[in-house]
Formats: structure tokens, sequence, C-alpha cells
């Protein structure tokens, strides 16, 4: 029985011994984990750089010229001559009212005018027999001027009989109820045989111009001083007037045409602390309606001399600050804390905290920490007699 507990004892010592090996080869360096050795990372060497600032807006469209169609004249209207939604041009016809009121009191005002011309005619031949009769006393002075002033008051007659002639027919002539605006019309708010009044306070229908079509957006003051700062200190060359906005649809394709500022409101709403933004859009194909919401980005200038970073290597905690780790003196990680105001790209615009010629650690951030020795490896390029760092887990 002894016996064959010594030999089961010794039957396990192999097994301890492997044990022991595999245990010691676990707390031997891995090629993935250095032990008081430089840890392979690969960095970016940042540098300057001019880039253009773009912003995206949200916005709604608006129409280039809107007219509503009133009438001038009351009467019944007798057809509608337009289809709606259809485009129209400035003059067309697009209501007819019932015009024999009208065209009666211009033939009235025709006759009196044919009158008091024929009236003129006569005083004129009288006022020159008198003239020549005053001249060898045949007709008294008083005469001669009682025919003189009845020449001017026929004269007087005919000239209001032809104002007359001109507000009957133009009267006439409202009863046609024309476009205002080239553009593309609305809904009729009436029908044949309904009854409108001169200058209503109802539309009977909206002209609207679309193309080219506005697009209003609105900017902070906050963003816009901050913007004006950098234009002071000549950072940022400002496009103002006429520059790009291009124009990105609700389902989130981009529109085919690009369109350019037109103006910046002077008056800040002081609810929103924002000011509208407009933008004339080409609009040929008639794809932009009125009340669309669309998203406008504008070019804002170019930013000369600015810092990039690579957003792998730029981390933000959970208030909201910013910090990268860069290679500092004897290749050692280094922490720094950083101001980065917007994305461009995949970079970060950094305002604070990194310059030009920092070697920012993009991979291998998990394998070290501040103060560590690193071994850097420059992205997209491999070191001198070291094999390139391991993509990051």
């Amino acid at each position: 029985m002894r016996a064959s507990r010594m030999s089961r004892k010794a039957s396990l010592l192999p097994g301890l011994g492997v044990l022991a090996c595999l245990i010691a080869a676990c707390g031997a360096k891995g090629p993935g984990f250095p032990q008081g050795g430089a840890a392979p990372v690969t960095v970016v060497t940042l540098k300057t750089a001019t880039v253009t600032l773009t912003r995206e807006l949200p916005g709604r469209t608006s129409a280039f010229l809107v007219a509503d169609v009133r009438p001038q004249a009351n009467g019944i209207v007798k057809a509608r001559l337009f289809n709606e939604g259809a485009a129209v041009k400035a003059g067309q016809t697009l209501y007819q009212l019932d015009d024999s009121a009208y065209r009666a009191q211009y033939d009235s005002s025709v006759a009196a005018l044919a009158k008091a011309e024929a009236t003129l005619v006569s005083a004129r031949l009288a006022a020159a027999r008198s003239a020549e009769l005053v001249k060898i006393e045949a007709v008294s002075t008083q005469d001669n001027e009682n025919a003189v002033a009845t020449l001017g008051q026929a004269g007087a007659d005919a000239a209001s009989a032809r104002a007359a002639v001109e507000s009957s027919r133009v009267n006439l002539a409202y009863t046609r109820i024309t476009s205002p605006i080239t553009g593309r019309i609305g809904k009729s708010f009436v029908t044949p045989g309904a009854l409108v009044v001169a200058n209503q306070a109802g539309t009977l229908a909206t002209v609207q111009q679309l193309d080219p079509i506005y697009v209003e957006v609105g900017q902070s003051s906050a963003e816009w001083l901050r913007l004006r700062r950098d234009i002071d200190a000549g950072r940022l060359t400002a496009g103002g007037s006429g520059t790009r906005v291009s124009i990105v649809l609700e389902d989130g394709s981009r529109f085919s045409h690009e369109g350019s500022l037109q103006f910046a409101d002077v008056t800040v709403d002081p609810t929103t602390g924002s000011f509208v933004v407009r933008a004339v859009v080409p609009n040929p194909e008639g794809r932009l309606l009125p009340g669309m919401f669309v998203t406008a980005v504008i070019d804002e200038g170019n930013l000369k001399n600015v810092v990039l970073a690579p957003q792998q290597g730029i981390t933000h905690d959970p208030k909201g600050g910013a910090t990268a780790l860069v290679v500092g003196a004897e290749d050692k990680a280094e922490l720094r804390n950083v101001t980065a105001s917007r994305t461009i790209g995949d970079q970060w615009l950094v305002e604070s905290g990194l310059k030009a010629g920092d070697r920012v650690i993009v991979e291998g951030l998990q394998k070290v920490r501040p103060g560590a020795p690193v071994q850097a490896v420059e992205r997209g390029a491999t070191a001198s007699g070291a094999a390139p760092a391991p993509p990051a887990k």
C-alpha cells in the first residue's frame, strides 16, 4: 500500500514541473504588452493649414415673389381662365367678370366726349368770327369776350369728357383680372358665379415666382461675434455677399444647384438670439417649393494657419473636456488638455492645447499612460529597424 502511494507521488512530479514552467512563461514579457520597455504607438505630426469653414444651418424655403390676386371692380365672376397649379405670365387673364355695366358706362362716356368735342369746334369757330368782327366794331367788346370765354369752357368740357372716357376704360379693363407677375398659380378661392368686390380682403388666388427661390436660415449672434473676431484678427477671410450656399433636402440628398448668400438681417430676434440669413437658389426644375425644410451649408470663409488634429487622437470626458496624448520629450507620453471647436471632415479644429509639430498618438492609446516611454511610428510609414505598430483594439 505504501509503495503504491509513493509511486503515485512520483508520477505527479513531471506535471508539476510543466505547470511551474507555464506560470513562469506567463510572467514573461509578451510582444504586445511590454513591461518596462517602450510601447509601440502610431502618431500623426500636426501641421498648420488653411481650411474653408462651412456651417450647416436649418432653414425654410420661401417664394422669390408673391402676389395675391384681388379684384379692382365689382361684379360676378363669369369665367376662370387658368388651370390651378399651372404656370402663368404677367398680364395673363385669370378671371373674367361680367362687364355689361362697365361697358355701357364706357360707351356713354365716349358719346359724351363726342358731344363735348363738337361743342368745342362750334365755340372755336364762334370765337374766331367774333375776333374779326370786333376789329371793325361790328360786335361789342363784351360779346367778343363772351365768345372767348365760351371757347375756354368748351375746351374744359372736352378735357373732362376725355378723362371720363379714360376712367371708364380703366374700369372696364378691371373686369379682366390679370396676373401681376410671372410664376406658378395656386388654387382658386372663387368659382364662376361668385360675387367679388373691389379691394376685398379675401384673395382670389396667389401667384408665386419659384425660380429662383429664397432659403432663409437663422444664425446665432454669438457665432457671428466669433466669426467677426476671427475676421478682425486676420485669421478668417470672410465670404460676404455672394458666398456659395449648398442645399441639403429633407431626405438627405444634396440639391443639384448651388445658391449664393444675398443678405443678413440687421436685427437680432430677442427670443432666439439669432438673425435671418437669406440665400438665393436657382430652381429651374421647380423641385423646391415654398415652406420646405432644408439645410443650408454656408461657406463662412477661409481660416488661415490653423491646427487640425485627427479625431482618433482626441478623447472627451463625460463633462465634454477634450484631451490628447502626445509624444513629448525623451519619447514619453504626455497628456494635453485641448480646446477643439468643431469638426472638419475627420479632424478636429484645435483652438488651444496643441501646436504644429506635436506628435499626437492615434493608435495604441490603450497601451500607454502619461509619462510612459513609447516607440512612435508615423502613420503611413514604418520606423527604421522597427515593425509597424499594431492597430488599436
